[in-house]
């Protein structure tokens, strides 16, 4: 009987490579699912960013839109990078070196922005007594979690891609993202790629699992119904003038309670 001849790479991946790029991804994305029911049933009422706006928000007015839109960017270009095949962009018309260029640099401006808004929103934390006392458990845990996660993911852009020779994740950590959700794990795809591509990877996974703990939830609960809501009109009461109090006869004598007649 003859036994059917593995692919060379899979032949070649070890029980490390399974465990760190099949097993964790698969239990992250598990308590990434399951997490997020439990805390939509047991604590609807936490589900919530928690602003701190109230206690200060000089540094706030820029820190928060500089992080929003540098995710909402890094977003978008991990969604074009990793989910989408390159002989997508390429039937698209757009060649590997535009694509790669274009990629570079725009994910570096959404990395600095993103970067930049999340170290102040960490420096205003920590720095601000009322809100550093309110920091929980979860934001202990987010915050370094969050920020080693995009630190990692610049350092690598900038390490071979900006400064060095030039990395083609498409073809690599690509491959194996994309192989994870389609129930067709390619652990030899990342193996041999980069460290910091690799840290960046597990962070990820990480994040993920964490997600639904955090105040991360409150991605989910986007105020859709506010465009549809109507209009609250507040109007401001009048304080009548000395002149149209003596009008009046003069102002009311104040009247104790229980004493009115």
């Amino acid at each position: 009987m003859n036994t059917p001849l593995l692919p060379v790479a899979a032949a070649s991946t070890s029980g490390a490579d399974l465990l760190l790029w099949v097993a964790f991804p698969y239990a992250c994305l598990a308590v990434f699912v399951v997490g997020h029911v439990w805390r939509y049933r047991q604590d609807q009422f936490g589900w919530t960013s928690r602003t701190s706006q109230l206690f200060e928000h000089r540094w706030l007015r820029w820190a928060g839109p500089l992080f929003h839109l540098g995710a909402f960017m890094v977003i978008g270009g991990h969604v074009v990078g990793l989910a989408v095949p390159d002989t997508w962009t390429e039937a698209a018309g757009i060649s590997e070196h535009a694509y790669h260029t274009t990629a570079v640099w725009a994910g570096s401006v959404a990395g600095v922005a993103m970067v930049t808004g999340l170290g102040m929103l960490c420096a205003r934390r920590l720095l601000n007594r009322p809100i550093r006392l309110g920091t929980d458990r979860s934001d202990k845990v987010l915050f370094p979690l969050l920020s080693a996660t995009v630190l990692l993911g610049l350092s690598a852009t900038a390490t071979h891609n900006v400064f060095g020779p030039g990395y083609d994740y498409r073809s690599t950590v690509s491959v194996w993202f994309r192989g994870v959700f389609t129930l067709q794990p390619q652990p030899e795809a990342i193996a041999g790629a980069p460290l910091l591509f690799q840290l960046h990877a597990l962070t990820a996974c990480l994040l993920f699992a964490a997600w639904p703990f955090t105040r991360l939830v409150h991605v989910w609960s986007a105020p859709i119904g506010y465009l549809a809501r109507p209009y609250i009109v507040y109007r401001r009461r009048a304080v009548p003038t000395a002149a149209a109090r003596a009008a009046t006869g003069g102002t009311r004598r104040a009247q104790l309670p229980g004493r009115t007649r």
